[in-house]
């Protein structure tokens, strides 16, 4: 998929400020002390994908505070393009408080300006300047986000970009799940790559829903390729009319932090799947991403030379 275009991803969703908890291993409710990360999923993407030399924009709306000031400076120390991010005086930055843990982190949202996107920062323009249109269910849990995502992903599509999405389900960011199902239905008619993890099944489709079960709702849907992550049993994909994919995790010694490691795993798989890798190495980059995040709290770390690394793999 190795494009012209001058921007290879265009994360539409949710910038905001993530405080991760010092204390290992336990529940928000025992957690004495909290650090400061730049957070939202989308966000994770922007800036995994800057940092393997891909040209990534974030459209996002934040507030006009100190928040919102500290994830400007994160953006613009990888040069990620901030035009179309809003910053609104009328609400504050989203901030979401994290437990740190090995397994799926307990979290408590509070949302203010996320959802606050609107049509005028996503023009026509921009659109036709991108190869992959990328969101969330998060993004897409309330409007204004919601009717101008569904809308521009529609334009987007039609103007030949590919569209992706990972569908972080939750009851606590979105409790109508009728309107939830109905609007991923609306995205997934737009053939997009899609991300889904064994929670956000459970939390979508109930615990007793079968991983061919999913696969089937998405292919009937128009969708050709389906990612499942398993945690620590690796990964599992389904290509329409192909065979499934299956691959093992990385095996590390220490989880240091789970938070994100979905979105470093989607980034490499974005990354690889622009440069036309494979499905097999595509997913392999992808675990690799993923396994290096587990073994570092809050981000991937700095000083790790990413993209040579993975392109000799």
């Amino acid at each position: 998929m190795i494009t012209n275009k001058q921007i290879d991803i265009l994360c539409v969703g949710e910038a905001l400020v993530d405080f991760i908890g010092h204390q290992d291993g336990v529940l928000i409710s025992d957690t004495r002390d909290y650090h400061r990360y730049l957070g939202g999923s989308p966000t994770n993407v922007a800036m995994n994908t800057a940092r393997l030399g891909l040209q990534s924009t974030l459209v996002a709306t934040i507030g006009n505070d100190g928040l919102g000031s500290y994830i400007v400076e994160r953006l613009n120390e990888i040069n990620i393009d901030t035009t179309h991010i809003k910053q609104t005086k009328t609400h504050p930055t989203s901030v979401i408080f994290v437990s740190r843990s090995k397994d799926t982190p307990d979290f408590i949202p509070y949302r203010s300006a996320d959802f606050l996107i609107t049509e005028e920062q996503l023009p026509s323009e921009l659109l036709q300047q991108a190869s992959i249109f990328h969101t969330t269910c998060f993004a897409l849990s309330k409007n204004p986000a919601q009717e101008t995502i569904i809308q521009k992903a529609a334009e987007a599509f039609a103007l030949g970009c590919r569209l992706s999405i990972d569908i972080n389900y939750s009851e606590k960011i979105w409790s109508d799940k009728a309107n939830a199902l109905e609007i991923i239905k609306k995205y997934c008619s737009y053939n997009p790559l899609v991300k889904i993890s064994e929670d956000d099944i459970a939390r979508l489709f109930g615990t007793e829903t079968s991983h061919d079960a999913v696969f089937d709702f998405f292919h009937s849907l128009g969708v050709d390729i389906v990612c499942l992550t398993l945690g620590k049993h690796g990964v599992k994909l389904s290509q329409k009319g192909k065979d499934l994919v299956l691959m093992p995790a990385i095996k590390i010694n220490k989880v240091m932090d789970a938070t994100g490691a979905g979105d470093a795993f989607w980034s490499g798989f974005l990354f690889a799947y622009l440069k036309e890798k494979s499905i097999e190495d595509c997913l392999h980059i992808a675990l690799q991403l993923a396994a290096l995040k587990l073994q570092n709290v809050g981000r991937l770390p700095n000083n790790i030379n990413i993209l040579s690394e993975l392109l000799k793999k």
